[in-house]
């Protein structure tokens, strides 16, 4: 049986030279991988389970958690894309008949978007769908050690913000 050989992550291509970084770039690029395996897993599963993209269903998720209807702007500036982006998606989108859209009442060339009933349904399908595969993916960690991580996270992303502030990293 022939033995294929997968491509190094950034992650192990410094661990075979750990002597050649600092810990803290270590650090991230194990986050960094992480976060890839997870995101890559997510986002095969939701094409093949319910012909999404990964932006679809963060746009989607974005308007289910919006109380009332959301203006183009906003939602790309939630979603950290262009407003360019924000509209493609949301034309495919509006397409399948998940998303409303219309112009804001204040501002006729603001556009208000918002989920359909069925837009609504649909999501909540796929977010029950997305919240088990992300369970199986963390299944071998404790209630403890995930609420340690937690925190470290939380800490990490307090000194990342921190460092931002003051000028960037040193």
């Amino acid at each position: 049986m022939e033995q294929r050989t997968l491509p190094l992550d950034a992650e192990s291509k410094v661990a075979e030279r750990p002597h050649d970084h600092k810990d803290e770039l270590r650090l991230w690029l194990r986050l960094f991988a992480c976060k890839e395996v997870i995101e890559g897993a997510v986002r095969r599963r939701l094409r093949e389970n319910f012909d999404v993209t990964l932006p679809r269903f963060d746009l989607m998720s974005q308007l289910y958690r919006a109380p009332k209807a959301m203006p183009l702007g906003e939602l790309s500036q939630r979603m950290m894309v262009s407003n360019g982006n924000v509209t493609g998606l949301v034309d495919r989108l509006v397409e399948q008949g998940l998303i409303n859209r219309q112009p804001s009442p204040k501002d006729r060339r603001a556009q208000l978007v918002s989920l359909t009933a069925e837009g609504r349904r649909f999501f909540r399908a796929m977010a029950r769908a997305n919240a088990d595969w992300i369970a199986d993916m963390l299944v071998d960690l404790s209630s403890e050690e995930i609420d340690t991580l937690m925190r470290l996270l939380a800490k990490t992303k307090a000194s990342a913000r921190k460092a931002i502030g003051n000028g960037g990293p040193r």
